[in-house]
């Protein structure tokens, strides 16, 4: 199986504070790909140096098989990414903004296609201001996914979603996954890991304590649910302990 994102001996500092040190981790063409960890844990940095919008201090990292600083054009055609917080002009609609989007790209996919499929089809002339926190999150999904991306980055997908919306996504990712998209994701939610990913990789303080299939974290860790599982090896409280 083709590697698609290769990172070795990753390291990157602020001032003092050693960010991330040391990671090695690779991702298989058509698996998802789930990088956990508590907040500061170092997956926002891990993300950014492997997406070359951050420049590692030492480390090698190859996406696609290119070198994400040098081969950011190329790159950008062929991978997605999506963000928790993102920017638009206030009035912008829905339409515009995927419109706006689709054009950046040499093989967009059917924008109106990919929001009737994530339920928002009904909702391409209204204002993104105007949408609920759940249908801008779906949009966002949308976003990262008109690129028509061999590779799509996803940083908590499902914040704000029902539990329906949320096994939709699930759903709908399951499938773009079977036709050969490589999903790269981080997420809370134990139970969307357990789900979704095929491989996974913890984070504690920039290093990897972890990294294998939720069922081997379980086995390491002498937990039967996911959940304590990752508390337990992330090194954050289990529940009743």
């Amino acid at each position: 199986m083709q590697t698609v994102i290769n990172v070795e001996q990753l390291s990157k500092s602020y001032g003092n504070l050693l960010a991330i040190d040391k990671i090695s981790l690779s991702v298989k063409r058509g698996t998802v790909f789930g990088l956990l960890g508590a907040n500061g844990a170092g997956k926002s940095t891990t993300i950014e140096c492997i997406l070359g919008t951050k420049t590692a201090d030492s480390g090698r990292v190859t996406v696609l098989g290119c070198n994400p600083k040098r081969d950011r054009k190329n790159l950008f055609q062929n991978v997605g990414v999506q963000f928790q917080e993102c920017d638009y002009q206030p009035e912008i609609k829905v339409s515009e903004l995927c419109e706006e989007t689709a054009c950046l790209y040499k093989n967009p996919s059917d924008w109106k296609g990919l929001c009737t499929k994530f339920g928002i089809g009904d909702k391409i002339q209204n204002a993104v201001k105007s949408l609920s926190g759940g249908e801008r999150q779906r949009l966002f999904i949308v976003l990262a996914l008109i690129p028509n991306p061999q590779l799509v980055f996803l940083d908590e997908l499902t914040t704000g979603l029902d539990a329906k919306a949320r096994r939709d996504v699930w759903k709908i990712l399951s499938d773009l996954k079977s036709k050969g998209l490589t999903i790269f994701l981080t997420s809370h939610f134990m139970d969307e890991v357990e789900t979704l990913c095929d491989e996974i990789c913890i984070l504690k303080q920039g290093r990897i304590v972890f990294q294998g299939t939720v069922e081997q974290a379980k086995t390491a860790s002498g937990y039967n649910r996911f959940e304590d599982a990752y508390l337990a090896i992330s090194g954050e409280e289990v529940c009743g302990e």
